[in-house]
């Protein structure tokens, strides 16, 4: 091979290295990227069960989701806005009802922005909902099979 084939090669070796390292430290921790197709309702890659929600500056991105039961809900945090989610929902006229489901995990998380939070395990079966104390009209309905 000659030493000009062997030099593009080298330096072409060397910017895929130096990208691939830029792209893996420009992701968060934790987190699984958005995909397409499906409102940011991800499963994880991992097994286990599960799903990902995430939320933006006042609203989920999806208003529901149905897990497996015995799986974790992983809430994404994708904005720099604190968010503080309970058991409950609000009404159509936007009044706040703090209502724990039977068979809900006792969900009280606080987010202070772009952070992530697992809530459960969801151990039965059944339809529960969330929301955000801060943010009206915030709802999230979790349906577990």
């Amino acid at each position: 091979m000659s030493s000009k084939r062997l030099g593009f090669l080298t330096l072409a070796l060397v910017v895929l290295a130096i990208g691939s390292i830029f792209f893996v430290a420009c992701t968060r921790p934790g987190t699984a990227p958005i995909a397409s197709g499906n409102g940011g309702n991800t499963p994880p890659a991992g097994g286990g069960g599960g799903t990902t929600v995430h939320m933006g500056n006042s609203n989920f991105l999806v208003p529901s989701t149905t897990i497996p039961k015995g799986s974790k809900l992983t809430l994404i945090d994708d904005v720099a806005v604190p968010h503080i989610i309970q058991n409950g929902t609000y009404d159509a006229n936007g009044t706040p009802k703090p209502a724990k489901e039977p068979g809900a995990p006792t969900v009280n998380v606080s987010f202070s922005g772009s952070d992530t939070k697992d809530i459960g395990p969801f151990t039965t079966a059944g339809t529960f909902h969330l929301y955000c104390t801060i943010h009206v009209n915030m709802n999230l309905t979790v349906t577990v099979k």
